[in-house]
């Protein structure tokens, strides 16, 4: 940790001092007036709230009692800080104030009501009109609070929305400009507006930079003009600048602003041509100018200083993404197997895959990333309710019908692209037909329950003609799409030994099968239209009719195997039918592997588990996570 790195005493390094190392994307520009930076009132000001009365609540504070289960419920005093930025939350009244903070811009969405698992399970004593969820971006788990009144749950639910909304309106360097003045009011600990270097290195931890202590004494020494040990106003200034130098910027500033160190207009025209943006002219130029110049005289001239170009830089607008590619550009009126769909394993849990909680929220915070297949292992519960959990493991269990309600209520609110539920089905025939019965109530017009169109369909019907729509893709009953296909689970692949070669597959005797092995209900095969669990018996394609709606499973070591042994066929069979590729069941730390050697050979289904951490997760984010406000993916790209 890098807190624990400030407290250990640490011997002078007698090399030269070496540049800052910043592990999370930074760049503090200075302050154009050079005043010493006071939080407070300033930043509800600049967002126009100052009069706001759920605002005014909100730093007031509010007693509300957070709900964890039946009996842990308690009240804490929650209060937003006049940085408009941060709500500040007290854990036990009768000691010294906390200093346990979250801030708004780690929101997600604000819920009213039981509209959480957590305050639909434990908070069912208290009404709606006081209960409120507040969801984070990330693995932060969500906050379910209930207020003393109706009254008192609006005004923070209103308010933290006007402080987001307020927030994404933003300009660059409103948001940096907010950003400095919170973490230096935190950091200064005696609210003096002076920094000595113990507030310095504590700033310095806050904001995740990782840098020699000598070396960051000796920047603080340059930097302390009075020769007081402190820093203050334009000093403080200073010393942030000079520590989070970007030399590879400044190169590359360099390179066309020449000797005067500032771009004029067409210097600058001459920048954005070179870097590929070929419709780019000298008003446009200017317009950057009076956008991101943070010097007025500058601004004035029409030129830009280094501080301008790097605003500009770190701006959205200066992003590598294509403007044009914020929003869907892509054809998506290709069939279902010319994409690649961004698909969770085991979505249902939110830790372990042995002993973890499973929840509803998992899939809400699934559909939030962008996910279009989540899985369902469905088993045998009490009470004739099938439940959802990983098998044979510790981890919770939670109701089948409450997660179709959260397909519902949540599977279309990033993208309106098909939603497909990967069915792993371990019940018998009476609750097979309550799952069936479930579906079609609760998704109603959601659900898709026969073929559009022709009856015999030569290939999957696109995303565009799917809008809005559910695929259950799980066991069918012969007879459908031919006689010769033989259904299956995914597990009976799991249990298949994975250096046996694809061919006819080898039915097991009847003492190795379950007690439900064979038996699926009419019900729940009729919902399997046009993803129809298939174990793949041969890469060639059979003298009959296409079979477009049949869905392999594989593991990752049969995929690779396949890759290996046959690939063109394997590419020439992804182009005809999906097919799914899982996680070895060894990776019990949800560890996953690499999805970009599966999409090489055009498997469409690379699922993985939704761990934050690992390349594998990475490169799935940067593949199918759309930017902000893009809805879906496109032909040959994640959707």
């Amino acid at each position: 940790m890098l807190c624990g790195r400030w407290r250990r005493a640490r011997r002078p390094s007698e090399e030269s001092p070496a540049p800052a190392r910043v592990t999370a994307p930074l760049e503090l520009p200075p302050s154009p007036d050079h005043t010493a930076p006071r939080p407070g009132s300033r930043a509800l000001k600049k967002m126009g709230l100052t009069e706001d009365e759920d605002v005014h609540a909100m730093l007031r504070g509010s007693q509300l009692c957070k709900i964890r289960s039946h009996t842990w419920q308690k009240e804490r005093l929650y209060r937003l800080q006049e940085d408009g930025l941060s709500v500040w939350f007290q854990r036990r009244f009768p000691h010294a104030p906390s200093r346990h903070i979250f801030l708004v811009q780690h929101i997600e969405a604000v819920r009213q009501g039981h509209q959480s698992e957590g305050l639909r399970r434990f908070g069912a004593a208290f009404p709606p009109a006081r209960c409120l969820t507040i969801t984070f971006r990330g693995r932060r788990k969500n906050l379910d609070l209930v207020a003393r009144s109706a009254e008192e749950a609006q005004h923070w639910a209103r308010g933290l929305d006007k402080l987001r909304v307020r927030l994404e309106a933003m300009s660059q360097w409103e948001r940096l400009d907010h950003w400095i003045h919170f973490y230096l009011h935190r950091a200064d600990s005696n609210q003096d507006s002076k920094m000595s270097f113990k507030e310095i290195k504590s700033l310095l931890c806050m904001v995740n930079v990782d840098v020699n202590d000598m070396y960051a004494y000796r920047l603080f020494k340059a930097c302390d003009q009075s020769n007081d040990e402190r820093l203050e106003g334009g000093e403080i200034e200073e010393f942030v600048r000079q520590l989070l130098k970007r030399p590879e910027l400044e190169e590359l500033f360099c390179q066309f602003s020449g000797e005067d160190r500032v771009l004029s207009t067409s210097e600058l025209l001459e920048f954005l041509k070179a870097q590929g943006e070929t419709g780019a002219t000298l008003a446009h130029a200017r317009q950057l100018i009076q956008t991101y110049e943070l010097h007025e005289t500058a601004k004035r001239h029409e030129l830009m200083t280094l501080d301008g170009f790097m605003m500009y830089l770190l701006s959205p607008e200066g992003a590598a993404l294509d403007p044009a590619h914020a929003l869907v550009f892509q054809d998506m009126g290709q069939p279902l197997t010319h994409y690649f769909i961004s698909s969770s394993h085991n979505t249902y849990l939110t830790d372990s895959q042995i002993g973890g909680l499973s929840s509803t929220e998992a899939y809400i915070r699934a559909f939030s990333q962008g996910c279009r297949c989540v899985e369902l292992d469905c088993w045998e519960g009490p009470g004739g309710e099938p439940v959802i959990y990983h098998g044979h493991t510790l981890t919770s269990k939670i109701l089948f019908r409450d997660v179709v309600q959260a397909v519902h209520d949540h599977a279309f609110e990033r993208s309106p692209y098909p939603v497909i539920l990967s069915l792993e089905n371990h019940c018998g025939l009476e609750q097979q037909a309550v799952m069936a019965h479930h579906l079609r109530t609760i998704l109603g017009d959601q659900l898709v329950t026969e073929v559009l169109g022709t009856q015999d369909p030569q290939e999957l019907p696109s995303p565009e003609h799917l809008k809005g729509r559910v695929l259950v893709k799980g066991k069918k009953l012969p007879g459908s799409w031919g006689e010769d296909s033989r259904p299956v689970s995914d597990r009976e692949e799991e249990e298949e030994e994975d250096g046996e070669a694809v061919g006819p597959a080898q039915h097991r005797a009847p003492s190795q099968a379950g007690p439900q092995a064979g038996q699926i209900s009419p019900e729940l095969s009729a919902l399997a239209v046009y993803c129809c669990a298939t174990r793949l018996q041969t890469l060639q394609p059979g003298p009959g009719p296409a079979q477009p709606c049949q869905v392999s499973s594989l593991s990752e070591r049969k995929a690779r195997k396949l890759l290996r042994e046959a690939g063109n066929s394997f590419v020439r069979h992804n182009t005809r039918q999906l097919t799914r590729v899982y996680p070895l069941g060894l990776r019990v730390n949800s560890a996953n592997y690499s999805p970009q050697e599966m999409w090489n050979v055009g498997c469409q289904l690379g699922v993985l588990w939704a761990s934050p951490a690992g390349s594998g997760a990475a490169i799935l984010r940067a593949f199918c996570s759309a930017p902000e406000g893009q809805q879906g993916g496109g032909a040959d790209s994640g959707l």
